[in-house]
């Protein structure tokens, strides 16, 4: 049983979502919250596997309440909820560690599979509209420096990454799946599989969400990053 706890200042959306997700055998609401200090209470109590996280919340918002949540209870997975589907709140919120964003107006087919996803360890956010979304926010990331390749990177971040390791990550914040990726690089996708298991672990990523942010913010992506 996959558990839910529900974080929106809206009572009548979280009378929805709770009927929506009550529907489904395998998961249950375990708990409510309208703020980000009620939410952190609840994770605390309850450790939901999935929080359905609001961002525009009176008190603490979705945003700070995601932070604390994955720093003080990582079993926890936060999927953001936002009215828009480029966001630069969600966008924040993928930044704090939410492993995924859905949008309010959401069928309740794509709700319950978000949540489902999530619960699994995987992010939700298709990896080329994180691109895209990572491209109209990239002035406020730190300028990529020009390289002539990806083994020229310098962000201590990333120096315990392999060559191989680092094409891998460039390949997944370009929106590549593993199947390209074993395309790209003429390898088998098993091998790709663990390359980004390697990478994950290495750089502290929980998904693809996170890896990505963190190759923007190392240089390793975006309009200033170089190619091979």
């Amino acid at each position: 049983m996959t558990t839910v706890l529900l974080v929106d200042d809206q009572a009548l959306l979280r009378s929805g979502f709770r009927l929506v997700i009550e529907s489904e055998p395998d998961l249950e609401v375990v708990g409510e919250a309208a703020d980000g200090h009620v939410a952190l209470d609840q994770v605390a109590a309850l450790a939901p596997d999935v929080v359905l996280m609001d961002i525009r919340m009176p008190g603490m918002d979705g945003i700070e309440a995601t932070r604390r949540v994955v720093a003080e209870h990582p079993a926890s997975r936060v999927l953001v909820l936002t009215t828009f589907d480029v966001d630069d709140l969600a966008f924040a919120a993928l930044r704090a560690g939410a492993s995924g964003f859905l949008l309010k107006t959401a069928r309740p087919d794509e709700l319950v599979d978000a949540i489902r996803t999530v619960a699994a360890g995987t992010s939700v956010v298709a990896p080329r509209v994180l691109r895209r979304m990572l491209d109209l926010f990239a002035p406020h990331l730190p300028a990529a420096p020009d390289q002539a390749s990806t083994r020229d990177v310098v962000d201590p971040r990333l120096r315990a990454l392999t060559p191989r390791e680092l094409d891998v990550l460039r390949l997944i914040a370009e929106g590549a799946s593993n199947t390209e990726i074993a395309a790209e690089l003429f390898v088998s996708e098993a091998t790709v599989k663990t390359h980004v298991g390697n990478v994950f672990a290495k750089l502290g990523a929980r998904d693809r969400v996170q890896a990505v942010i963190l190759a923007y913010e190392c240089g390793l992506a975006g309009s200033g990053a170089g190619r091979r």
